[in-house]
């Protein structure tokens, strides 16, 4: 396919392409080259691949609301679906030219993920019968390269699909015959908690979420029947979460990651009608999340250590060596804390290094000001 029908396949004016294509990324996977869109541009997802004439779109940003009663209505005009929204890693998984490629949200191939789905699930009937599919998912658990989260169902990874788009066009199949689909192939999916009027699903996802927070888990994402709308809503320990792991890593993480998560939990003490006595429970568990884990990372600094972002991966020991491969050509530095077989697995635990985090806690344990 050339550069003309690439700008057809996309929808976007010929123009429009040309401005599209110096922001496009230059890859190879196996010896074979493909250009990725690294962020939203001029309208075309981020994520989205060319690859050997072939189109992957990238999967559409998913808006957040932080009042569900009011949030709900102003998106959707009928029935809601509601299904889990998992802590992990995202993944599209297609068929190009007879092989399964696994893209990871930004739009690379992912060598380990290509390589571990085929022992997680069987995708080849799917793709058989459905060759133009677009097989999106969230890859969970302990045991994986970019995003693990404890999930007491899960050992060590496991794939779980969340939406099906059209490869080429990245038109969604409607929520019902997307599971209907999905079971069929005997892929795992998130769970449907329900679908609700629009009257009633504030209540009953508030209810939703107040339980997966008992549970620690991560939030919902709500769809229109159609699945071409999306809403999401998280809980607060998902918001905890991730503000203890931004100030563990305290100078890699920019101020509007924190004030998201931060402005989240303040429109939530609002929606819920907290008493004081919670909203200080609240604001109590907010600063321990970021303190603690703040000064666990200056601590670990200042007694001759690094900090980072530890993993443990567990897979043949090929797909491993094709991961750490991977992981350091995108100029990660890695640090093997342990490497050992397991039943003919290769289980490493790495620790990629975040270089402005360490150098910036080191200097100003030896005296460096802070300029204000």
């Amino acid at each position: 396919m050339n550069d003309t029908e690439y700008h057809r396949t996309l929808g976007v004016g010929e123009s429009a392409f040309e401005g599209l294509e110096e922001h496009l990324e230059d890859r190879s996977y196996e010896g074979r080259e493909y250009r990725h869109v690294p962020d939203y541009r001029r309208g075309v997802e981020r994520g989205t691949v060319l690859f050997d004439g072939e189109v992957v779109r990238g999967f559409p940003k998913v808006p957040r609301t932080l009042v569900l009663e009011t949030g709900i209505p102003t998106q959707f005009e009928d029935r809601v679906a509601v299904e889990e929204k998992l802590n992990g890693y995202n993944v599209r998984v297609v068929r190009l030219d007879g092989e399964q490629l696994a893209f990871t949200r930004s739009g690379m191939v992912c060598p380990f993920t290509t390589r571990i789905l085929q022992r997680l699930v069987d995708l080849g009937a799917l793709f058989d019968d459905h060759p133009g599919a677009m097989v999106c998912g969230e890859m969970i658990g302990p045991e994986n390269p970019y995003t693990a989260h404890d999930y007491p169902e899960i050992d060590s990874l496991a794939f779980r699909a969340f939406d099906w788009r059209e490869r080429q066009s990245g038109e969604p199949l409607p929520v019902g015959e997307r599971r209907d689909r999905y079971d069929r192939y005997d892929v795992p999916q998130t769970r449907l908690f329900g679908s609700y009027d629009v009257d009633e699903a504030a209540s009953e996802v508030l209810a939703i979420v107040e339980e997966l927070e008992t549970e620690s888990r991560e939030g919902v994402v709500m769809r229109s029947p159609d699945a071409t709308t999306l809403l999401k809503y998280t809980t607060s320990a998902s918001s905890r979460s991730d503000l203890a792991y931004a100030f563990s890593l305290p100078f890699d993480y920019g101020q509007p990651f924190m004030f998201r998560r931060l402005l989240r939990e303040g429109f939530r003490t609002i929606e819920v009608d907290e008493g004081d006595e919670d909203a200080r429970e609240r604001a109590h568990d907010l600063g321990e999340a970021i303190l603690l884990s703040m000064r666990e990372a200056v601590r670990t600094v200042d007694d001759g250590g690094s900090i980072g972002e530890r993993h443990t991966v567990r897979a043949s020991p090929e797909t491993v060596e094709v991961l750490l491969e991977h992981l350091r050509d995108q100029g990660l530095t890695l640090e093997i804390e342990s490497d050992r077989r397991e039943d003919g697995d290769r289980v490493l635990t790495f620790c990629k290094r975040v270089q402005s985090s360490n150098d910036k806690i080191r200097n100003y344990l030896e005296g460096h000001v802070v300029a204000e």
